[in-house]
């Protein structure tokens, strides 16, 4: 796919032995993540404007040797033909914007091709969707943060269907949640079989991703390291050839164990879209950490935006207090695992086993095959996620939950998609969960799941918690017991289910013999609609 042949560049009048890159010799094969390292100015960023055509077309110096990109030579083509070819992420995105609107930059790079509007159009809305870009569509350019600006730069890339991307340090600028914001974008990229070159400082967030890892020291290529073997590297000998950490939680604060707290506390959860009326106000609110807890109410009563602004996915949506330390939005991204309802916004890798391995701090392939077999997917290891079937790909996001290791994982409808014999395997590992002290939130409409599970269950309607407990004291406080009445009746046995208040009157239907009263179990339905009036929707 890419290859660089004997290449020597050095810029301006510089000699070819002071700046540039010296004699370098590379293959990078089709589909292929390669990873540039090194200490700064040891030429990383020289090989991606070598591969993206902005040496020599743009850059000049004196160079020797070539570069060939799907078999055409990059310095005896025009720029705009290896642009069709190779999109380039730069460390600053606003070196690359030519528009002030959103939208408008998205689309530049399509126009600037002469692409037909309708193709433009199709694109957009596809990149749109893969981006999750919606609440950043037709928004001043100027008026983003810079997470939401690297986004906007890569959807202006991929919009454009390059078979390769270069990114140059692309992390530099961005915050811890825009790194992982720019990982998944990455992992994306990676899933749809494109050839990725990244020249990075931060390395950390790369683990899992890439293929290989090049390093540079003065203008050369002295040593490759396929992912493994990069792994295994320890953290001092990265540093002593000039490599920051490979290791994610050396830079995080060190978590809090499980289990020495006992109540998560909830304070100011209150949120609202822009432009739009509050969907989450929440005062304050005490939830048991450890344990497994049901969140319940209707469509739209705000149980998603709950889940989300307690994992830190939105932004300024109050404090939880746990152990005695405040976790806020960036906190919680950190401590929190989700598995959305729709899995397969969060499957990006090539393989089931690398999908696990992809959410570990520290992969493991022992350790994440000993989860696929208690999920059953061990035999599907090496198959891509999305070949599976619905029910198999939510298994897997189960899986890489269990994986991570965090301390409070969230799971939307999770058995929505699950026959028998996976939703038992499901309430298996989250009792084994339970076990290990890990907090797990349930969002369902499954009442089987919420009582067999949980050892609370939180009632959202309108944007509020109106009841949390046991699901039994919950029961027990439901006022609508019903009361199931055999009796005879001309002759034929019939029976039928009054609410208790209604016997207060006497027997409310016509009869010749009782045969027996009793009461009948309330549900958590029945105490759903105690609370808010109505059924499950």
């Amino acid at each position: 796919m890419i290859q660089i042949d004997h290449v020597t560049f050095s810029y301006g009048e510089e000699t070819e032995h002071t700046g540039g890159v010296r004699d370098i010799e590379l293959q990078i094969k089709r589909g292929e993540f390669a990873v540039l390292c090194g200490e700064s100015g040891c030429g990383k960023t020289t090989i991606t404007r070598l591969i993206n055509g902005l040496i020599p077309h743009y850059y000049e110096g004196k160079m020797s040797g070539g570069v060939w990109v799907n078999g055409a030579e990059v310095s005896k083509q025009p720029l705009y033909d290896t642009a069709k070819i190779v999109g380039s992420v730069f460390q600053n995105p606003r070196s690359q914007f030519f528009n002030v609107d959103t939208t408008s930059e998205i689309t530049f790079g399509c126009e600037n091709l002469g692409q037909p509007a309708e193709t433009i159009r199709a694109r957009l809305e596809r990149t749109v969707c893969d981006f999750r870009l919606e609440k950043l569509m037709d928004r001043n350019i100027f008026h983003l943060s810079g997470g939401e600006k690297q986004k906007v730069a890569c959807a202006g890339v991929s919009i454009m269907e390059p078979e390769v991307l270069v990114l140059d340090e692309p992390s530099s600028n961005l915050d811890a949640a825009s790194i992982s914001d720019l990982r998944k974008t990455l992992a994306f990229w990676k899933s749809q079989g494109k050839t990725i070159i990244v020249s990075e400082h931060r390395l950390y967030y790369l683990r899992g991703l890439a293929d290989r890892f090049i390093y540079m020291k003065g203008g050369k290529i002295t040593r490759e390291y396929t992912a493994e073997e990069f792994n295994g590297l320890s953290e001092q000998a990265r540093t002593e050839i000039g490599l920051r950490t490979f290791a994610l939680e050396q830079l995080q604060p060190p978590q809090t164990p499980q289990c020495t707290g006992t109540e998560l506390e909830l304070k100011q959860f209150r949120f609202a879209y822009p432009h739009g009326s509050s969907i989450l106000h929440i005062q304050d609110c005490t939830i048991p950490a450890g344990r497994i807890v049901g969140i319940i109410g209707n469509n739209g009563a705000g149980k998603s935006t709950f889940s989300r602004c307690f994992c830190g996915l939105e932004k300024r949506c109050g404090e939880v207090i746990w152990n005695g330390r405040r976790y806020r939005s960036k906190d919680r991204l950190n401590t929190c695992y989700m598995v959305m309802q729709e899995v397969n916004h969060q499957l990006f890798t090539e393989t089931v086993l690398d999908e696990v391995l992809i959410s570990m701090e520290e992969p493991d392939t022992k350790q994440a095959e000993e989860i696929l077999t208690r999920l059953d997917l061990l035999l599907f290891r090496d198959r891509h996620p999305m070949s599976l079937s619905g029910g198999q790909k939510q298994r897997v996001a189960i899986a890489s939950a269990i994986a991570s290791k965090r301390s409070i994982l969230f799971f939307d409808e999770p058995t929505s998609g699950l026959d028998p014999a996976g939703a038992v395997l499901f309430r298996k590992i989250i009792e084994e969960e339970r076990q290990k002290g890990t907090t797990v939130f349930l969002t369902t409409h499954n009442m089987l799941d919420a009582d067999l599970l949980c050892d609370r269950v939180a009632f959202i309607t309108n944007g509020n918690i109106v009841a949390l407990d046991t699901p039994q004291n919950l029961k027990e406080k439901n006022s609508n017991h019903r009361i199931v009445v055999s009796y005879l009746y001309q002759g034929k046995r019939k029976e039928q289910t009054i609410e208790a208040p209604e016997l207060k009157a006497g027997i409310p239907f016509a009869y010749d013999e009782i045969i027996s009263i009793h009461s009948q179990e309330p549900t958590l339905e029945d105490v759903f609609i105690q609370y808010t009036g109505r059924g499950l929707s």
